[in-house]
């Protein structure tokens, strides 16, 4: 199953081979049908954006669930992704948080962002912004330009945290080296106020 794996990661990537998602999608399968987790969460992720094969939230919601269950925190953190937006499933915050959650604690970055955005806007759980800050603080550690540029905000605004400008700067500036939009234009007129 690893190996099964290995090569569809190699048409997906196009490592060592010509890039071919529907082949990917052949061999994640044969891997998935025996359990391999790594192979169920990228089976869900060809579903979710239709990549070899027709885009299917419903399948892709079944085979990030097998791996979510088998602890893998990418295929929770698409999890939560799916609850929150009610893609494949009905929307549910409350049991993204729990997806986000078992997904943060293995320190994906990405759960560990949108669980902070969650938190800080009081969305599927009480607000929280000194908790969003932590998440967010996690996150960006790991140089998630998402991450960076809302705790650069929060250090901003002093919203969970108290109010910094020059760690807000800090943070905006590493989103910013990333290509984060958001954070360049903030830090464009932040910089122009001087």
């Amino acid at each position: 199953a690893r190996a099964q794996n290995n090569l569809g990661d190699a048409y997906y990537y196009g490592n060592g081979v010509k890039k071919d998602y529907a082949k990917a999608v052949k061999w994640y399968r044969k891997a998935a049908e025996q359990g391999y987790d790594a192979a169920q969460h990228s089976l869900g992720y060809a579903y979710c954006n239709g990549e070899g094969v027709k885009k299917d939230p419903d399948k892709a919601v079944k085979y990030f669930r097998l791996a979510a269950e088998q602890n893998n925190s990418n295929a929770q953190y698409c999890l939560g992704c799916s609850c929150e937006r009610g893609k494949g499933v009905p929307k549910d915050r409350a049991e993204a948080v729990k997806w986000y959650e078992k997904a943060a604690e293995q320190d994906n970055a990405w759960a560990q962002n949108n669980l902070g955005e969650l938190y800080y806007k009081g969305k599927g759980i009480p607000k929280d912004q000194k908790t969003a800050v932590k998440w967010f603080r996690r996150a960006a550690k790991q140089d998630n330009a998402e991450a960076e540029h809302n705790l650069g905000k929060a250090c901003l605004e002093g919203e969970g945290v108290k109010a910094n400008k020059t760690e807000a700067l800090k943070w905006l500036r590493k989103a910013a080296r990333q290509g984060h939009k958001k954070a360049q234009k903030l830090l464009d007129a932040l910089l122009s106020e001087k």
